[in-house]
């Protein structure tokens, strides 16, 4: 999964990719080096992160969107936001991909009756202040919990099984030594659903590289190659060539 973040603040590409233009270009070069599907965003997530308005995020999107449709790959938006979910599925989205796993209101009712995939992630606490002070007694049964309950909801609402896959949220409230235990524990999540892991450039790769988050290409690519091999069905990258010729390798020397 090609990352595409059409905001001007993300962490490792915010503002590369801003302008609709800019947006495609990168969609359409991510598609060419082997993305099987895109994930578009117009909020960042990111520790520290701002909210932005459900308007705001739809001007960001969905001119992307649009130029995206018959781009031959699935497209996911990644939003938390009712609207936002029930605009970009009007244009064609394959997947919403929730950081708050469908918990805000309204959330349930904007996808229940689409047949889009749907991504529930943990997150303890809320981008603002997540990294403050993560804890957890045993991080890898509580997030497993916690993904276990909403798909639970998700099927109480309707939702069918076969529809969801589930993120750990690397990074998202945890500390370093809570994402490593989630990494060597994503056998027992991938029992749940499918597991998406997105750990492309983040926090954790620089704290066990040193590097910063514009080098951190060689650490995310040996993370995803683990998380694969750990059982992740999906990864979420912003480098595509460099994970993807890792993955034939891995896949063809195994």
């Amino acid at each position: 999964m090609g990352i595409v973040n059409v905001t001007p603040d993300s962490f490792s590409d915010g503002g590369r990719f801003y302008s609709p233009d800019q947006a495609l270009d990168q969609a359409n070069r991510l598609i060419d080096e082997g993305a099987d599907s895109l994930d578009i965003g117009g909020e960042s997530t990111r520790p520290g992160a701002a909210p932005v308005g459900e308007y705001e995020e739809l001007d960001r999107i969905m001119p992307v969107l649009e130029g995206l449709r018959g781009c031959g790959v699935p497209v996911s938006v990644d939003t938390m936001k009712p609207v936002v979910m029930r605009a970009a599925l009007a244009v064609g989205a394959a997947m919403i991909n929730d950081v708050c796993a469908l918990q805000t209101p309204g959330a349930m009712d904007a996808v229940r009756d689409s047949d889009c995939a749907i991504c529930l992630m943990h997150m303890q606490g809320e981008p603002r202040s997540m990294q403050d002070a993560p804890q957890y007694r045993d991080v890898v049964a509580e997030v497993y919990d916690f993904l276990a309950a909403r798909m639970a909801a998700c099927e109480v609402a309707g939702i069918a099984h076969s529809r969801l896959c589930i993120d750990p949220g690397f990074g998202f409230g945890k500390t370093l030594e809570h994402n490593l235990a989630l990494l060597h524990g994503l056998p027992r999540l991938a029992e749940l659903a499918p597991v998406l892991v997105g750990v492309s450039r983040k926090r954790m790769i620089g704290e066990i590289t040193g590097r910063p988050a514009e080098d951190r290409m060689i650490g995310s690519v040996a993370a995803a190659l683990r998380a694969v091999e750990k059982g992740a069905t999906i990864v979420r990258v912003h480098d595509v060539a460099a994970t993807v010729d890792a993955l034939k390798i891995w896949e063809k020397t195994r």
